[in-house]
């Protein structure tokens, strides 16, 4: 019993100060202390300017042998395209319209991991868990943002005539302001090398702001209401993100050898709810956004019961 009791105490502890700040979020939108042009405005400058101070912050000041895992990254990869294979496998088989097809497949296998994933990494392993998220995030963005742009755009190619631009894709992906963040951040990892103590003390401003003003962002952009509206797939892409992927991620990935703090980021990174960004390039791209937008909401939900659950299963087996 005293076990149960504190690993239910450590999940509490890991768990719910996220959740409390997502649900502040959604308060302040709902007494109209935020509104979306606050939101819009935090969302940017989060993407933009925190999130990437905070990366590049977490791996600079870390030891490179330290927290590079080329065992851990390489599944990651693998587990990544798999899940991704497997999902559009499965949901074309049953999904005939382009649009939905592409919103079903992007929302059933990307995770906020830039953001719950960094915030639970934290919670649970101090900076070392954030320096190691950090070089996690740095394969899966370009990984994300990559494969969602060819689930968005292989289905509606029979329907539109459109193709896939692989230079714009390499664009974006080589823009973006995350992966810049991590290219900049390895020399100083690699060869221990220090800002100067002004810059650094500025640079941790600026990423003690990120993980609370991204949490508020995303409980300010829940709509409720939404969930009466959801259909069936939007359940079931849920299912599949929260669920399948993360179980059998797990299971695999012990099963092979990992163990302890490498085991427990691989289930936050597969567990984590569908990034926002899902809803932004569905949208963007012709997709089913609603589709999107409910299953942006579903997995942000119901990750509060499922990263729970698994965090007091891990931490009730010893692995943490």
């Amino acid at each position: 019993m005293d076990l149960y009791l504190q690993s239910l105490q450590f999940t509490a502890g890991v768990v719910i100060p996220i959740f409390v700040i997502v649900l502040l979020g959604y308060l302040l939108r709902r007494w109209q202390l935020i509104d979306d042009a606050f939101i819009n405005t935090a969302s940017r400058l989060v993407f933009i300017v925190a999130l990437p101070t905070l990366v590049f912050m977490s791996i600079a000041g870390t030891d490179f042998q330290a927290v590079f895992n080329p065992a851990q990254l390489g599944f990651v990869f693998s587990g990544v395209l798999l899940s991704f294979v497997t999902t559009w496998w499965l949901a074309a088989r049953r999904i005939k319209a382009p649009e939905d097809l592409g919103a079903f497949v992007q929302g059933a296998f990307r995770s906020n991991y830039g953001i719950i994933g960094l915030a639970l990494s934290y919670n649970l392993f101090g900076n070392g868990g954030l320096s190691q998220a950090s070089m996690l995030l740095a394969l899966v963005i370009p990984m994300f943002n990559v494969l969602s742009v060819i689930a968005l755009t292989v289905p509606m190619q029979g329907r539109d005539g459109g193709a896939i631009s692989v230079p714009q894709i390499l664009k974006a992906v080589i823009r973006n302001p995350l992966i810049i963040a991590v290219l900049l951040a390895l020399p100083f990892s690699y060869f221990g090398l220090h800002l100067p103590e002004t810059l650094d003390t500025t640079g941790r401003y600026f990423a003690n702001l990120t993980l609370p003003l991204a949490l508020l962002t995303i409980g300010g952009t829940l709509d409720l209401k939404s969930l009466r509206r959801s259909s069936g797939m939007a359940f079931w892409a849920s299912a599949i993100k929260l669920l399948l992927v993360p179980s059998v991620m797990t299971l695999v990935a012990g099963l092979i050898g990992f163990s302890g703090q490498d085991l427990a980021m691989l289930f936050v990174l597969f567990g984590c709810p569908t990034a926002a960004a899902a809803f932004v390039m569905a949208r963007a791209m012709g997709a089913n956004a609603q589709l999107s937008a409910n299953i942006i909401l579903i997995t942000t939900l119901g990750s509060i019961l499922t990263l729970s659950s698994g965090i007091f299963a891990l931490r009730l087996m010893a692995v943490i």
